[in-house]
This record gives C-alpha cells, sequence and structure tokens, in this order.
C-alpha cells in the first residue's frame, strides 16, 4: 500500500472515498446534439471509477443555460434516464460520483437560443475572439441583463436540475461557481454592475449563489452539495480588483451551510487576472471549516504537499485523467504518466477517439 497521503481515505460526511484523489469536471462534448448522456460516456467514467470521487462534467440545468455543442444536461426525463446508466455503471465499478450544475451565463451565444441573447447579470461581452456554436466560430455577443423578477424562475431550475440529479442517482452534486460562468458573473464586480439587490455590494453579489445553495440543498441535504470558486481566473474575460474580499467573504459564508466539500480552484495553470496576490488554499481553510479540495494543474507530488501541510483534504486532477483511465494506479505505483492527450481531441465529437481508447500501463 502506498504511502501517499492521496491514499488515504477519506469520510465525505458519511460517504467513504477511498482516496483523495478527484475526478476534476471536464467538458468533453460527447453528449451529441440532444445533451442526452449515453453508453460512450458511462464507459468514460467507468474507465477512471477508481478516483476517490468523480465531478461529471459540466451539465447545464436548462435549455437557457446551454453554451457548449454537444455537452450534457440535466433537464429532461431522457437526459435523466441518460445520467442513470452513467451512474449505474459507476456505481457497479465501485465509484461514488457528482454531478456538477452549470449556467453557461455569457459564456453562450444567440446561436444556442434561437436568436435570442444569451443572458447574465449586467450586459456586457466577454472579451474574447471567438465562441464555438452551433454555427461554427462565431464572435462574442453582449448579453442580456437578467431581469431581476426572473431570478425566482433561475433559482427554480437548479432545484428542479437538483431533483432530476437525485433521480438519476447521483451521490451528490456540485455548484459551478467558477471560471465565468453565470453565478460566478455575479460574484464578481466586474460582470456584476447590477443596481438591484444582487449587485452593487459584496452582499449583494453573493446573494444568488447563497439562494441556489438553499434552493439546491432543500433536494439534498447539505453535506451532499458542494460548490466550486475561482478566485484567480482569468477564463472567460474575469477578474475583479476586489476579488480576495468578494471571494473571502464568499466562502465564510459558504461554510454555514456544512456543504459537502468547497472546491477551489488555487492555482494559476490556467490564467491569472494579476490583479493582485493570488489567493491560496491556507485563506480559505481559515474561513471554511469544511472540507476543501484543491485543484489547478496539480503534480502529483504538489497534491501530497496539500494534503500533508492540511490545506486541502481532496486534490481534483483534470488533464492527467484523460488520456490515463489509470491515473489512480500509476499513481500508487509510480508509474509513468501516458502523453497529455491532442487538444484536439478534448472537445470534439469524435466518439471513442481521445476520449475511451486509452490504454492502462504496461510494464
Amino acid at each position: 500500500m502506498s504511502d501517499s497521503p492521496l491514499f488515504q481515505s477519506f469520510d465525505l460526511h458519511g460517504l467513504s472515498l477511498k482516496n483523495r484523489i478527484v475526478m476534476a469536471p471536464m467538458t468533453r462534448a460527447r453528449a451529441g446534439k440532444d445533451r442526452i448522456p449515453n453508453d460512450l460516456m458511462a464507459e468514460y467514467y467507468t474507465q477512471r471509477a477508481a478516483a476517490g470521487l468523480i465531478i461529471t462534467e459540466a451539465t447545464t440545468i436548462s435549455e437557457q443555460a446551454n453554451g457548449w455543442n454537444e455537452s450534457p444536461g440535466i433537464y429532461t426525463d431522457e437526459m435523466v434516464e441518460g445520467w442513470k446508466t452513467v451512474v449505474n455503471a459507476v456505481h457497479q465499478a465501485g465509484g461514488i460520483i457528482f454531478l456538477q450544475l452549470w449556467h453557461t451565463g455569457r459564456a453562450s451565444h444567440s446561436s444556442f437560443h434561437n436568436g435570442e441573447p444569451a443572458v447574465a447579470p449586467s450586459a456586457i461581452k466577454i472579451d474574447g475572439d471567438y465562441i464555438h456554436t452551433p454555427q461554427g466560430k462565431e464572435e462574442y455577443e453582449v448579453p442580456r441583463a437578467l431581469e431581476t423578477g426572473e431570478i425566482p424562475g433561475l433559482i427554480d431550475d437548479y432545484r428542479q436540475a437538483a431533483e432530476r440529479a437525485r433521480q438519476a442517482g447521483f451521490d451528490g452534486v456540485e455548484i459551478h461557481s467558477a471560471n465565468g460562468y453565470l453565478l460566478d458573473e455575479f460574484l464578481q464586480s466586474k460582470t456584476n454592475h447590477r443596481e438591484d439587490q444582487y449587485g452593487g455590494s459584496v452582499e449583494n453579489r453573493y446573494r444568488l449563489l447563497n439562494e441556489v445553495v438553499e434552493a439546491v440543498s432543500s433536494v439534498w441535504t447539505p453535506e451532499r452539495v458542494a460548490v466550486r470558486l475561482a478566485p484567480n481566473g482569468s477564463f472567460n474575460d474575469m477578474g475583479s480588483p476586489d476579488f480576495r474580499e468578494q471571494f473571502l467573504y464568499t466562502a465564510e459564508q459558504l461554510d454555514k451551510f456544512g456543504l459537502a466539500y468547497l472546491h477551489v480552484m488555487d492555482g494559476l495553470a490556467f490564467g491569472f487576472h494579476e490583479l493582485g496576490d493570488p489567493m491560496t488554499l491556507d485563506e480559505f481553510r481559515k474561513v471554511f471549516s469544511g472540507p476543501l479540495m484543491g485543484n489547478c494543474g496539480y503534480t502529483k507530488e504538489e497534491a501530497e504537499q496539500k494534503i500533508s501541510e492540511g490545506l486541502a483534504d481532496l486534490a481534483a486532477f483534470g488533464r492527467p485523467f484523460i488520456s490515463n483511465p489509470d491515473l489512480v494506479e500509476r499513481f500508487r505505483n509510480h508509474w509513468p504518466l501516458a502523453p497529455e492527450a491532442d487538444v484536439s481531441d478534448w472537445y470534439t465529437p469524435a466518439g471513442a477517439k481521445g476520449y475511451t481508447d486509452f490504454s492502462t500501463y504496461s510494464a
């Protein structure tokens, strides 16, 4: 048995995780145009079921939430049935799996919405080159600011998605409030210029996330609900001058729920807004008393150090899991990792190629 801290078991509020290695959520675009999870996706997740916990790819809560070609949803009965196939396969392989709930917000395009604009806290477009849409590459557009009266319906979309996740048999859910998608857009002053109760102050910008967590926790116990944050990230044109104040307040408030865990993108591997010193896990440890999951381009050794120092309880790995379905055993046995998968295969609807066709280690 490895003496690495990654292979210590962990009690996640009654869920017994066999190790501290988490498969991070990664959009892979294999759900087809109908966005219904399928047998190929079940194979992909089952191949990686040795992880202590799997977090699914981001999964949209409604048609309005869509913004990525052929990503899965959780807003129809057919989607629930598709996810049941995935969940049952993972459980039969001894795995534990959470569903990540997603609304893309302004990181979408009218091509996904029958010509209607994407929605956001404020009418501020992404400063970026282009977005991949059903019609191909297109320029980002100015989104439509959500009306205050629309927000209760948005919150109920999260509640209904959480209910459907229960019906599909998941072990819990993670609320995606990171990486420049809708809930992150509400949190950050760069993208939230609202003048109602959902904007204008640190407290008001947090309000929507709080109400979403409350709604999802009415379906699941809070111990089966998690939240993901990205305080340092610049992805989707994010980064706010008051990021430290906003994210420490957010974590402190989330701590009151008794969540399954707080998932923090604490590194700089995928872009840094450079608006101050980067936030680190030790800052979140001071204000969040529950389990902390760290993530952002970790090597095995970096993850071991985070856990050994008590900064993280769990370590999430993304890209290494793509080309190493047996990542857990490679770590356990000190086997080398396979070369990183070709980026052209990450998101394209190419079937098994670059998805389920990676080999396990052979000496």
